[in-house]
């Protein structure tokens, strides 16, 4: 599944000047946790979150001054958040971004590497949408016929041109069960790593048969040594 399927496109913004307290009547008053920092263009410049403007409300900043201050600054890169007073100067920058035909597998992976919620959604560097940890948890609550045909769709035809009733598929609870027979050994292991990678999918168990073996021969040792 690809991100624009999930994606939220009517996305609430702030601009880099925008006061932190305007900014949090905004997520108040919107009920969200975090937005996308955008200049005219659009183009994205960070995301300010509920975090930041906490790490604001914290009001710890060391009173330090001259070198132990720059000291301070290079190791605790959050100090200049408890001093802020606009969104550009409390945002985390730059913003992790994804575009809107790459995978929600990968929106997920940056999630939880990162420990974020949001990611803004840019083409050519300009905010078309936003997704969220919510988005995705809601595209793992799908029927097991959407499931079904997404897998006809992505994984049989598009990723290895077969019509959509090459295989026999079955969906029953998430759990996907797929028999047939592909080309080589090679289709079948993508097969099963593809279908894995589909929202709802909870189990895979694929029993097919390949009609060209891919793997390289094994050669004897013996037929190197000299005769």
């Amino acid at each position: 599944m690809k991100i624009e399927a999930l994606m939220t496109t009517d996305v609430v913004t702030v601009a880099p000047e925008t006061s932190l307290r305007d900014v949090a009547a905004l997520l108040n008053e919107k009920r969200i946790s975090g937005v996308p920092v955008c200049d005219e263009s659009g183009a994205v410049l960070g995301v300010i979150s509920e975090a930041d403007i906490i790490r604001k409300e914290q009001g710890f900043a060391p009173e330090v001054h001259g070198v132990g201050r720059w000291l301070v600054r290079l190791f605790d890169r959050e100090l200049d958040k408890v001093e802020a007073h606009t969104a550009r100067e409390a945002m985390t920058a730059p913003a992790l971004l994804v575009r809107p035909f790459d995978t929600v597998a990968k929106a997920a992976r940056l999630m939880v590497e990162h420990r974020i919620n949001r990611l803004p959604v840019t083409v050519d560097g300009k905010l078309v949408g936003i997704v969220t940890r919510a988005d995705l948890v809601r595209a793992f609550h799908r029927t097991d016929a959407e499931i079904a045909d997404q897998i006809r769709d992505e994984v049989f035809v598009r990723a290895l041109w077969l019509a959509p009733e090459a295989l026999d598929l079955t969906v029953t609870d998430g759990v996907v069960t797929i028999t047939g027979t592909v080309e080589t050994e090679s289709d079948a292991r993508v097969v099963e790593h593809l279908v894995r990678a589909v929202p709802g999918v909870v189990q895979v168990s694929a029993d097919l048969r390949a009609r060209h073996s891919d793997r390289p021969e094994r050669r004897s040792i013996f037929e190197f040594l000299p005769r």
